[in-house]
């Protein structure tokens, strides 16, 4: 019924834990995951753990906050999209969060090496015509601007995707579905301080719209400061579910069928 979206099961966290992971899955009716590469010295764990498992995909893709890693090239991106349960390019993207304590002083002109990173990802995923998945944290217009310089617009050469654990305003959100790509929300939604997010989670059109948990991090009420996983995406789906006064299982239902739309070559 459910679909984590975005998840990390290759983390430290989930070590030797896969076989309790997947029961807590199954329990809680979370039918699939995708597992998220954020290195491509993460790719071959992120990849072969799809591979072990029916329900779970992959994807590649080298983090926008990541440093001192092998930069990928188009064709790096490329050639491992095209391994089977590859889905997706990501997580890529911006993040210009707390500038001066995280990054040394440096100034947004100083992250031109993010910048380009993530047209290498977006001309990676139009070459291959997969989904990106999107990490935007305080860099909105930026990100925007580089999707619409670089094509994504909806157009016959975009390659679509989604902003992952939605945290910005509804114009940013407006900006994005412009632009073809789904909106993803994650265990914040049901933060006691998310009022504004939980605005926008019931502007945005239910078949546009993603669920997930960003394991393992984010976990949601009453999970919170716990370490997440898969089986806890029902209680984002839930909050969503309050906000539209519709039943849990249509939420769940819903954004199944959209990641289904999204990620092509997933099974049902």
């Amino acid at each position: 019924m459910f679909t984590d979206s975005h998840c990390h099961l290759t983390f430290p966290e989930f070590a030797g834990r896969m076989p309790e992971i997947r029961q807590a899955m199954a329990a809680a009716q979370v039918d699939r995951a995708l597992c998220i590469c954020t290195t491509l010295e993460e790719f071959a764990e992120v990849h072969a753990l799809a591979s072990g498992f029916d329900n779970f995909w992959a994807s590649v893709g080298v983090h926008p906050d990541n440093e001192g890693v092998t930069e990928p090239s188009v064709e790096d991106l490329v050639s491992r999209s095209a391994l089977p349960k590859v889905v997706a390019i990501g997580e890529t993207g911006l993040d210009y969060y707390q500038m001066e304590e995280r990054k040394g002083g440096r100034s947004i002109g100083d992250l031109e090496w993010q910048r380009k990173r993530f047209r290498v990802h977006i001309r990676a995923a139009q070459q291959v015509r997969k989904p990106l998945i999107i990490h935007t944290r305080e860099a909105s217009a930026d990100t925007l601007a580089i999707l619409k310089e670089e094509g994504e617009d909806g157009g016959a050469r975009a390659a679509g995707g989604v902003f992952h654990c939605f945290t910005e305003t509804a114009a940013v959100a407006r900006a994005a579905l412009d632009l073809g790509f789904y909106i993803s929300f994650s265990g914040i939604l049901t933060f006691k301080k998310a009022a504004d997010l939980r605005e926008v989670a019931a502007f945005v059109p239910l078949d546009r719209m993603l669920i997930e948990t960003d394991s393992p991090y984010l976990a949601p009420v009453p999970y919170r400061g716990k370490t997440n996983n898969p089986s806890y995406v029902p209680y984002v789906a839930q909050q969503i579910a309050e906000l539209r006064a519709l039943p849990v299982e249509a939420i769940g239902e819903a954004t199944s069928r959209n990641f289904e739309a999204l990620f092509k070559g997933v099974k049902s």
